[in-house]
């Protein structure tokens, strides 16, 4: 009998590990050696209707200047349309305009290496952003993507 209970207790265990929705996806982010992966800090369904927001999972990462950075995402996200949005300072450290890659299309790239225009400029933030079915027109009749997740990496800039 007691075989059985622990059995049964087993199968119930692997049933409601079935019936759990599968993690959010991961971005793994590499720069002179050093790697960090991250969770989404905002994800939601396909729709990009119901959403959460896991501001704790923004994280940081030494890039020195004029060093590339590479990224990595799950095969979860490169199914669907994504980008990589970016921010940076000339070697003057003025700011420049906010920044992207291209717009990759489902299935197109697993992974990016973000290389700033010229060898003094210093990488401050990168987001990467996965788009959902969600599109609208705006008022000057641009099309709109709305981001299904996005993944916020802070860079840490010192010498």
């Amino acid at each position: 009998m007691r075989r059985v209970l622990t059995l049964l207790l087993a199968c119930a265990g692997l049933a409601l590990a079935g019936c759990s929705s599968p993690p959010d996806p991961e971005i793994t982010f590499h720069a002179v050696g050093k790697t960090v992966v991250l969770s989404p800090t905002q994800y939601c369904d396909i729709g990009v209707e119901n959403c959460t927001a896991h501001a704790d999972a923004a994280g940081t990462l030494r890039v020195p200047r004029g060093k590339p950075l590479q990224i990595s995402v799950d095969s979860a996200v490169a199914k669907s349309a994504w980008a990589v949005v970016f921010t940076y300072r000339n070697a003057g450290g003025e700011r420049q305009p906010d920044s992207r890659s291209k717009l990759f299309s489902p299935n197109e790239q697993f992974a990016y290496t973000l290389k700033l225009p010229e060898p003094g400029d210093q990488l401050e933030s990168v987001e990467i952003q996965q788009y959902g079915r969600r599109i609208e027109i705006d008022d000057q009749g641009q099309i709109q993507f709305f981001a299904r997740g996005t993944w916020v990496l802070s860079v840490d800039d010192r010498a």
